[in-house]
């Protein structure tokens, strides 16, 4: 029994002993916030979207308050209220060029043949674990617009083929379709890159347009076109250097046959070449029957 009461006298010491402690370390260890940064947070959409690259709004605000980024790196952000948070810290807000967000397919249901007919949730991701889709090209988007569901700034929505369609001005960046798609078939670009390879189809030239009537065929047209070394084929697909970016002119589109390489002339429309194919048909295309 005396050796419980001095058991339990000494758990009760130690225990008022280590109190003390903590108590001594919170008061000399504690570090005092800058309280510009819950004023910056407050400043900031709360999407935590991960568009400035942070771990979220008040990651982005202790950043932008300790001078490590500039207010304007905040693309969700209205210009004016970047310009106040800069205004508030007494620093430039910055400029950030815009980036959107494109797609490497044009491949809609008036061009793409199907192979077989998904019929089950209503899901790319789900889509994708089942023979890939039903697409004929393995590679191409599949339409059931898991991009346009997870788009929290209404920026992309799908058209009469089943593509989706980025709205530029909506857009922030965020990557959250680039991180939802099977196919991996979006990129962030900055809309001074005007240039762009709209197929991500790997198959021989024959085999990707009898798959997808604007498929990249590797016919290499754009390549001889192109600025010298702007352009390479690399698996059977066209791939732009874009480090090279200022190099970069619509002649590179001219001859492509299937219009797989387009120019943007402005950040929401894609223009062919001079002689791309014309394609009229808005009817989906039938199923494929393979023997």
């Amino acid at each position: 029994m005396t050796n419980l009461v001095y058991a339990g006298a000494f758990m009760a010491l130690l225990g008022v002993i280590l109190a003390a402690a903590l108590a001594v370390a919170s008061r000399r260890l504690h570090v005092v916030e800058d309280p510009r940064i819950d004023e910056v947070e407050g400043m900031l959409p709360k999407s935590n979207c991960g568009a400035c690259g942070t771990a979220g709004c008040r990651n982005f605000a202790e950043k932008v308050v300790a001078g490590e980024i500039m207010p304007a790196q905040c693309t969700v952000n209205a210009p004016a209220q970047n310009e106040a948070i800069a205004s508030l810290l007494g620093v430039d807000a910055g400029s950030v060029e815009k980036r959107v967000a494109r797609l490497a397919c044009a491949g809609g249901r008036h061009v793409a043949f199907l192979r077989a007919r998904y019929a089950g949730l209503g899901s790319c991701r789900a889509a994708a674990v089942v023979s890939g889709g039903g697409k004929d090209c393995a590679w191409g988007c599949l339409g059931l617009a898991d991009c346009a569901t997870v788009c929290d700034f209404d920026a992309i929505h799908m058209n009469v083929h089943g593509l989706p369609v980025v709205e530029a001005d909506k857009c922030t960046a965020c990557n959250d379709c680039v991180e939802v798609c099977p196919k991996e078939l979006f990129s962030l670009v900055p809309v001074s890159q005007k240039l762009w390879v709209a197929c991500k189809n790997l198959a021989d030239g024959e085999t990707a347009e009898a798959a997808c009537e604007v498929s990249c065929t590797a016919c290499g047209k754009c390549v001889a076109d192109a600025e010298p070394g702007l352009i390479k084929l690399v698996d059977n697909l066209a791939v732009i250097d874009y480090a090279q970016n200022e190099r970069a002119a619509k002649l590179a589109i001219e001859r492509c046959p299937t219009g797989a390489i387009v120019w943007f002339n402005d950040p929401d429309t894609p223009v062919k070449g001079a002689e791309a194919k014309k394609i009229l048909r808005q009817d989906e295309l039938p199923l494929r029957a393979f023997s």
